[in-house]
Formats: C-alpha cells, sequence, structure tokens
C-alpha cells in the first residue's frame, strides 16, 4: 500500500533531555493511526514535527511524498491539522467561521460543515466562544471535514468532550474517513475512543516504540494472565512478559505470546493456575507501559 505519511529515523531532543532516538513509522493510504503514550512521550512533538512546526535534531518526515520542510504550498493545502485547543476566532459566529475559512480552500465543501452543525442543533449566528467545549470541538471538526483534505492530523482531539460528543466525533470521523479514502494520524488520551476509531496504532514508551500494529492483531493477541503468589513473591524479567506485579497476594501480568508458552515459562518459575483474558485497548496499553 502507499505510504502517505512517513517518518524516518526521527530524533529529537529537548535541551539535553532526548525525547525519542530513530524513531520510524508510516501511514499507508485510507488507514487510522493513533499514537498512543503516556504524559511527555512525544505525542505532541509529533504532531508538531508532521506540521512542519517543529525541527527534528536528525531524520525526515514526508507527507504525500514530499519532505514537510521543503513542502510545496499546493501540497500543503491537502493537510488539515487539529491542533490541541481546537477552534480559533472564537469571536466569530458559527456562520462568519465557515465564510472565513472557505476562503483558504478551494475544495471546500461548506454541505458537511453544516451537516454536523445541524446535528449540534446550534444556529447559523450562534457566537462560538457562547458555546460549550464540547460544542467548540465539533465547530473544529467541522471545519476540518469542510476542507476536504487527503490527510488530517489531529492532535488530542477529545480535548474537553464528554461521553455523547466524543462519541459523535469518534462515529462522524470515522465514517468520513472511510467514505471519502482519507489517511489520518491522530492522539488522544482517551483510548476507549481510540479503539472505535483507529485502523493501526502506535504504543510509545519514553524514547522508543513498544508496539506499533493493527489494533485488531494487537488485541487479538494481547492476554492478561492473574494467579495467587506470596506477597513477597518477585518475578524474574522474561522474555515477552510484560510489567508482572503482585498486589498482596495476586499478581498480575500481561503478554503477547501464545498461552501455554507463556504458562511453561511461569511454570518454570514455579508460578500456575494462572487465570487468562482478552482485554481492551486500554488494558493493552496499561499492560505495555505500566501503571505508572
Amino acid at each position: 500500500m502507499e505510504n502517505v505519511i512517513e517518518c524516518r529515523n526521527i530524533t529529537h531532543y529537548y535541551g539535553k533531555r532526548l525525547i525519542y532516538e530513530d524513531l520510524s513509522f508510516a501511514v499507508p493510504r485510507g488507514r487510522i493511526l493513533g499514537l498512543l503514550g503516556k504524559n511527555g512521550t512525544g505525542k505532541t512533538t509529533t504532531i508538531n514535527i508532521l506540521s512542519g512546526f517543529l525541527q527534528p535534531r536528525s531524520g525526515e518526515c514526508l507527507i504525500l511524498g514530499e519532505k514537510i520542510g521543503q513542502m510545496n504550498p499546493l501540497t500543503r493545502r491537502k493537510i488539515s491539522l487539529l491542533i490541541e485547543g481546537h477552534v480559533q476566532y472564537q469571536f466569530m459566529t458559527i456562520e462568519q467561521i465557515e465564510r472565513f475559512y472557505s476562503r483558504f480552500y478551494p475544495n471546500w465543501k461548506r454541505e458537511a460543515y453544516y451537516e454536523l452543525m445541524s446535528r449540534l442543533k446550534v444556529a447559523p449566528h450562534q457566537r462560538i466562544n457562547r458555546m460549550s467545549c464540547g460544542q467548540r470541538s465539533q465547530v473544529a471538526l467541522g471545519l476540518i471535514l469542510a476542507q476536504d483534505a487527503e490527510v488530517l492530523v489531529l492532535d488530542d482531539f477529545s480535548l474537553g468532550l464528554d461521553p455523547g460528543y466524543r462519541r459523535l466525533f469518534v462515529d462522524y470521523m470515522r465514517e468520513y474517513a472511510k467514505a471519502e479514502n482519507k489517511t489520518v494520524f491522530l492522539t488522544s488520551h482517551i483510548i476507549q475512543d481510540m479503539e472505535r476509531l483507529i485502523d493501526d496504532c502506535i504504543i510509545m514508551d519514553y524514547g522508543k516504540i513498544l508496539v506499533q500494529m493493527p489494533v485488531e492483531e494487537l488485541l487479538g493477541k494481547f492476554r492478561r494472565y492473574t494467579t495467587q503468589v506470596e506477597a513477597d513473591f518477585k518475578l524474574k524479567d522474561t522474555e515477552g512478559i510484560y510489567n508482572p506485579s503482585v498486589i498482596r497476594s495476586s499478581m498480575e501480568l500481561f503478554s503477547m505470546l501464545p498461552e501455554e508458552e507463556v504458562k511453561a515459562r511461569l511454570a518454570a518459575q514455579g508460578v500456575g493456575n494462572l487465570s487468562v483474558e482478552r482485554v481492551g485497548l486500554e488494558d493493552a496499553f496499561i499492560g505495555l507501559t505500566g501503571k505508572y
């Protein structure tokens, strides 16, 4: 599949602090990729690099086959960006901001914007600064959709949204992206929403990628194991076993290895009577990165 976004061996520091080293990933056309990581792991840094606002220490990023720092303005018009904080020009009305944005985008689809506004049940003359945070976020989404860009880069898209608005955002975005064959790269702290929206995920820890694969594949492999042990029991480091922890006498650990292999490796350390269960994306994220 054609890669619409490519990052190759990106290394970046803030002062002497390493954010990540040799970070590489690609987003094929028509896929929705979610970047997951704890605070401070470099999610917004990656968004800023993809947006051209930040130059990495080394490596390169390409969107639609062009290096971001040397991108033709005509190519840049094919990219929509939603930054953390959402709508600017909040003194405008619903109608005014649509007219303002439309002059910058030759393929502007005002019907996409007003369809979403109708779902919000907001009047054209309503001022954005008098709307709730969730409604303002939906205005931002409407402006993104109306641009009819090939590539969407969305940072913390669920900021300030209550569960109903988040569900509207997620369902509308996925339906739109799939129907129009859009390529989407996004971040969010609400991992339940990501599970419903994205095709592929990157899970980052400090300075590195832990997992990069389709969500369906990750959840098909990832399991939580629990058992009872002595309160002072400590599991030796074992390849393929993630973040074992013991609280009182209950031990929990995670793995993507086949179940029989996990049981064999733990049996070698005297651990048995394992209970196993499938997990969702949030538990897989915690299992890989740890609770703290």
